[in-house]
């Protein structure tokens, strides 16, 4: 709330280099990757192999991705790419909140472009 607050007080330009400034902050789109990566020990099943003594097989790395409530999708990944996948995990989340923070200001230049008054402020009974 405060976020949009702030913005109706600012000046077109300044909103238009706020968002030229937040445009050139985003990572490289190519880099991105949207998912969770998990570290798992996992064991075979054969009785005499260590895992059945407690001493687990790992760190077998996971790559899930939601693609609805029902569905999930995921991969495993080499240890050799552990940090790539976590710099493109935190690219996507940098992505996205860069992405929330242009959007409010192309809603308040839209608003201004449609001559509406500034959004009131909500009243607590």
């Amino acid at each position: 709330m405060a976020a949009r607050e702030n913005l109706s007080r600012l000046s077109l330009l300044a909103l238009r280099n706020r968002r030229e400034g937040l445009m050139k902050l985003l990572p490289p789109l190519r880099d991105i990757l949207r998912g969770s990566l998990t570290e798992r020990y996992l064991t075979c099943g054969k009785p005499d192999c260590k895992c059945a003594r407690g001493e687990r097989h790992g760190p077998v790395w996971y790559l899930s991705v939601s693609l609805d409530q029902a569905h999930r999708q995921g991969t495993t990944v080499r240890s050799a790419q552990v940090a790539q996948v976590r710099r493109g995990i935190e690219h996507f989340h940098r992505v996205k909140e860069h992405l929330e923070k242009i959007s409010e200001i192309n809603r308040e230049l839209l608003r201004r472009a449609k001559g509406s008054p500034p959004p009131r402020k909500k009243v607590r009974k």
